[in-house]
């Protein structure tokens, strides 16, 4: 059940909570169960190691045509590009996998978006690079030193191996000692992993009733926000909470100046939407893009 319906029912869930954004609103989100963050990890280990296994074999193939083709002496330089490709892949495999994934739009790897999560930053503004890449450096203490210590036998190194194992052991259990399941890279980072299923909405956002013949806004009204306010905007939309409309609402005739009677916050919603992607989307064919009210 989504934080959204939670809140409208009046039954919140313990892993429900309201995120404020930089433009002082309100959205409720629902922080991501610690089962579901494992089986999304183990989901993306499985694609990396399957994508390493076709590497391999594609590497494979590839290496002993060419080595045929090099007998005559060119053999040695060909393994040699071989293994440095290799060596690049791997290391692209370790820590471009999750870099690649959670830096785009859905801020999401495809074992988050199979089970239907999403990393957000925690202030509410936008997920930044700085943040992704500081809690995937971190998942290296958190999973990939104390499997290789596993894996390796360390547990067996008397006093010092158990001094590993325990100092290992608190990293890989941080997420068991808070209540919104943060891993010790979402503490660097400020970030941490939410439910990303969001509602349906009965038709869809561009074939919504249009509302330009009741409002009409200009190029300085328009101008004022940007494509992430855009998203928040489209946000607030699919939850249909009178409350967050009503805020947004407020917010965004404050920012430009006009004034909203009541009851018609989600028709001036649904035209400040239309024309303010409109408005966006035309800025970025002529080469013009605006990210945020602040760019």
């Amino acid at each position: 059940m989504s934080a959204a319906m939670n809140f409208m029912r009046g039954e919140p869930d313990k892993r429900d909570r309201m995120l404020v954004t930089p433009e002082g609103l309100a959205l409720p989100l629902t922080v991501g169960s610690r089962g579901a963050r494992a089986g999304a990890l183990m989901l993306d280990i499985i694609f990396i190691v399957l994508g390493i296994i076709v590497f391999f074999i594609v590497m494979g193939l590839l290496g002993f045509s060419l080595i045929d083709v090099g007998e005559s002496g060119g053999a040695g330089p060909i393994a040699e590009f071989l293994i440095i490709l290799v060596i690049l892949f791997l290391f692209l495999a370790r820590y471009g996998y999750f870099l690649w994934f959670e830096l785009g739009p859905r801020g999401a790897t495809p074992g988050k978006r199979l089970l239907g999560l999403r990393v957000a930053a925690r202030d509410g503004g936008q997920l930044t690079a700085e943040m992704v890449i500081a809690r995937n450096l971190v998942r290296d203490v958190e999973v990939f030193l104390p499997l290789f210590f596993l894996l390796g036998g360390g547990e067996d190194q008397g006093v010092a191996g158990l001094a590993a194992f325990i100092w290992l052991a608190i990293f890989v259990l941080f997420p068991f000692f808070n209540k919104d399941a943060l891993r010790a890279g979402d503490v660097v980072a400020g970030t941490w992993v939410v439910e990303a299923k969001a509602a349906k909405l009965k038709e869809a956002m561009s074939l919504a009733p249009d509302r330009s013949r009741d409002y009409q806004f200009g190029e300085a009204e328009l101008s004022v926000y940007g494509e992430h306010e855009l998203q928040v905007l489209e946000t607030v939309l699919r939850q249909d909470q009178p409350e967050a409309l009503r805020d947004v609402a407020e917010a965004i005739t404050g920012k430009i100046g006009w004034r909203l009677g009541q009851g018609d916050e989600r028709e001036f919603l649904e035209a400040f939407y239309a024309a303010l992607r409109a408005h966006l989307e035309s800025g970025m064919r002529f080469g013009k893009r605006k990210r945020d009210k602040f760019s």
